[in-house]
């Protein structure tokens, strides 16, 4: 099993960085994709294949897919779509630009990957697709509309998935985590930074509190796990006979999908409004 062939994408830190790493070191064939080429040297040092990709990019996509494959031999035996971002911000707040920068990375451009991988994997007659999804694809947060609708969208695409190509030996799963540590936030923090106009919104004091929970250093949030609680839940994706179609990881996850499914909405919407508000208090 130990000598698959995975594409692995937003290897930079975090979830991608470690997966790629971990698997790498199982004996993994592990190709990992990263936007700037200081993050391929760090990765290559370590005996990894690399290859540099922009989702926003369909050439960029093209490239990367076929330098894959023909590395791989024709043979690619999982996906992992790892790379994303979050835009964090009000709804009202956000431009149509920004909604759609969020979704070319998170949406469109994965899918776009995704369908291409998926043509080589009917060739094969398998494969394992496995989608890094979040707890905010369960359920929504304030302040995080662009990154929920994101990864709703997502859900939906890989459930979608998962019924259109039922009976093709190719599986389709969804590992939801809540907080890991990652660079996720200060990634976030720039992204508020260059497209929120804090001195003109209705929220400007609620950004204020937002902005010292991106900078703050270390876990910003309890339950926080390292991204190795990730990657175990993606070998059992990768390596199992039966692959689970969902994947929890943190106790938040499991906490907000059961209430999802036994509270009535107004009261999940108190539960999230309270939660939101604490987070967000001076």
């Amino acid at each position: 099993m130990k000598s698959l062939n995975i594409l692995i994408t937003g290897c930079s830190t975090g979830i991608g960085y470690s997966a790629a790493t971990l698997l790498h070191q199982q004996g993994y064939n592990v190709v990992a994709t990263v936007r700037n080429k200081t993050d391929q040297t760090t990765l290559s040092a370590l005996g990894i294949t690399t290859i540099l990709l922009d989702l926003t990019d369909s050439e960029s996509i093209r490239i990367a897919y076929e330098f894959t494959i023909k590395h791989f031999g024709n043979q690619i035996d999982a996906l992992f779509n790892n790379a994303a971002y979050g835009q964090p911000g009000a709804v009202e707040d956000l431009s149509r630009n920004v909604l759609r920068q969020q979704f070319e990375t998170n949406v469109f451009g994965t899918q776009e990957l995704t369908n291409l991988i998926i043509a080589q994997m009917r060739k094969q007659g398998s494969g394992r697709i496995i989608y890094n999804s979040s707890v905010l694809g369960i359920v929504s947060m304030a302040y995080r509309g662009a990154y929920n609708a994101s990864k709703y969208a997502i859900e939906s695409l890989a459930d979608t998935l998962r019924q259109e190509l039922h009976g093709s030996n190719i599986h389709i799963s969804l590992i939801e985590p809540g907080p890991i540590i990652s660079h996720f936030r200060a990634n976030a923090f720039a992204k508020y930074q260059q497209h929120i106009d804090k001195e003109n919104s209705a929220h400007r004091e609620t950004y204020q509190a937002m902005e010292q929970r991106l900078t703050k250093k270390g876990p910003a949030a309890p339950f926080t796990l390292p991204p190795e609680a990730v990657v175990d839940k993606l070998l059992h994706a990768i390596e199992s006979d039966h692959p689970k179609i969902r994947y929890y990881v943190t106790f938040p996850t499991y906490l907000f999908a059961t209430l999802k499914r036994i509270l009535p909405h107004s009261w999940l919407d108190w539960v999230l409004i309270k939660i939101s508000e604490k987070e967000n208090k001076h």
